[in-house]
């Protein structure tokens, strides 16, 4: 009897099935459990939905014993800053007061194990400390909200965006909070198709799945609470002016009205000048560079529009009853025309 011939043979011969794909997340202290579960759930789901064992992973942190989460929760850890496999995917996830939380062990073992092929992923602040490894070097991304602006200063060659999250090649960062679930099903149905992320958004009662192009926040009539064109049309000029503030007169020509109609629908909507409103935005601006950043008081001033240092504290002090100064916590105490 002739034997099969190779071409039969290999026709033949069963398929192996895909390896697994391997996440390893690497809690940072005090990281955020909301985003940490809502990626890590997709990835369970695909796994039951699909029958199959997709993927597995293992949670790492410094210590290799537990990690606490920014609401106290204590997470127990698989392993420590040890050699993981060269195909594995590494997310950071991040929390409250990263840059305190991303030691030098951590900077390294991320710098190592990119450098030896595995993809880098990032969870809301878990961004910074990925970008502090100088992995995300002329690559796209994102990080919350919240943090954006003092990303942008700590990070000038990243190519930020304000997406809810980002692909850039092997590396992927996302906003945080439920923006995980997003990225974890953009995940899923790249190396399994749309139909199982979309039967894993289904089991997550998740019924508005968010591209790569969606924005973070909310539009700024959802934010405000009131939908009033040439409202929402200023206000987006002054927030992408802080730097350089743009006066109330100019505000309303560009808007097609008079400075005194623009006061009246601030008062009526805002129940605040359109001056106040803008100072106000300024200054939360300078307290999230004062509690994220190394910046000097006086660039952080300069940053948000304020022309002095003493104009800034004055300011400050009277929007939050305390300097920035004491707000940084600065040992050196401020003269007396810093303080305003």
């Amino acid at each position: 009897m002739r034997s099969p011939s190779p071409i039969v043979a290999a026709r033949k011969a069963p398929v192996a099935p895909p390896r697994p794909r391997r996440f390893v997340f690497l809690l940072l202290d005090r990281f955020t459990l909301i985003a940490f579960a809502s990626a890590i759930e997709p990835l369970r789901l695909a796994n039951q939905v699909s029958g199959k064992k997709l993927y597995f992973w293992v949670l790492a942190g410094e210590g290799g014993q537990e990690a606490r989460c920014s609401n106290g929760t204590v997470v127990r850890l698989d392993i420590g800053l040890e050699e993981i496999l060269r195909d594995d995917t590494v997310v950071v996830c991040g929390g409250l007061d990263v840059a305190e939380a991303t030691s030098k062990p951590i900077l390294n073992w991320l710098r190592r194990e990119a450098r030896r092929g595995a993809a880098i992923g990032a969870l809301c602040t878990g961004a910074w400390a990925v970008a502090k490894a100088g992995l995300l070097e002329g690559r796209r991304a994102t990080i919350h909200w919240e943090n954006q602006d003092s990303f942008a200063e700590d990070f000038e060659d990243v190519r930020l965006t304000k997406s809810v999250y980002v692909i850039d090649g092997n590396r992927m960062t996302s906003a945080g909070g439920t923006a995980s679930i997003d990225l974890m099903l953009r995940v899923v149905a790249q190396d399994h198709g749309e139909q199982l992320a979309n039967t894993v958004a289904d089991q997550l009662i998740y019924n508005s799945i968010r591209t790569d192009q969606d924005s973070q926040r909310m539009s700024i009539p959802t934010r405000i609470g009131v939908r009033h064109p040439k409202l929402a049309q200023v206000i987006a000029r002054m927030e992408a002016n802080l730097e350089d503030p743009i006066s109330p007169a100019k505000l309303a020509e560009d808007a097609g009205m008079s400075t005194r109609q623009l006061e009246r629908l601030f008062r009526r909507y805002l129940n605040r000048s359109p001056k106040r409103y803008n100072m106000e935005i300024r200054l939360q601006k300078a307290r999230n560079l004062l509690m994220q950043t190394e910046m000097s008081v006086i660039n952080v001033a300069l940053a948000c529009g304020f022309a002095s240092p003493s104009h800034f504290s004055k300011c400050y002090r009277a929007q939050y009853a305390t300097t920035p100064y004491r707000e940084r916590g600065t040992s050196g105490a401020p003269s007396e025309a810093e303080e305003g």
